[in-house]
């Protein structure tokens, strides 16, 4: 792999360290940081929470009040039919032309005689 000469040092400084562990000092200021972090996003998150849930039930909210003309004429004039649900299939017959040389259980053979139309 071809490595440019500009940014040789640039991965020399990411190399493994012969260094010391941490000190006590280190790892306690570390571990504030990462409360204070935590505590800051959990703030954000109940902030942004709080947000949404707001916008939300302001757009509800508005949506009733101007939907509220249209339940009340809902009410005083329900749709017709009477309150009657008719739910069901429709079944239609269609005729098909007979076609020669094609014989099919129940269709007539051509050389049968065959009811007019």
């Amino acid at each position: 792999m071809y490595r440019d000469p500009k940014f040789s040092g640039l991965f020399n400084q990411f190399g493994a360290r012969g260094g010391t562990p941490p000190s006590l000092l280190q790892k306690i200021v570390a571990a504030i940081v990462t409360v204070a972090v935590f505590g800051v996003a959990l703030m954000f998150s109940v902030v942004f929470f709080a947000v949404v849930v707001t916008v939300g039930a302001v757009a509800w909210g508005y949506l009733w009040w101007k939907t509220r003309a249209l339940r009340k004429q809902m009410r005083e004039h329900p749709p017709t039919g009477h309150g009657m649900v008719i739910e069901g299939e429709v079944i239609r017959e269609v005729e098909i032309e007979d076609r020669p040389g094609r014989d099919s259980p129940g269709r007539a053979s051509p050389g049968e005689d065959r009811p007019p139309r």
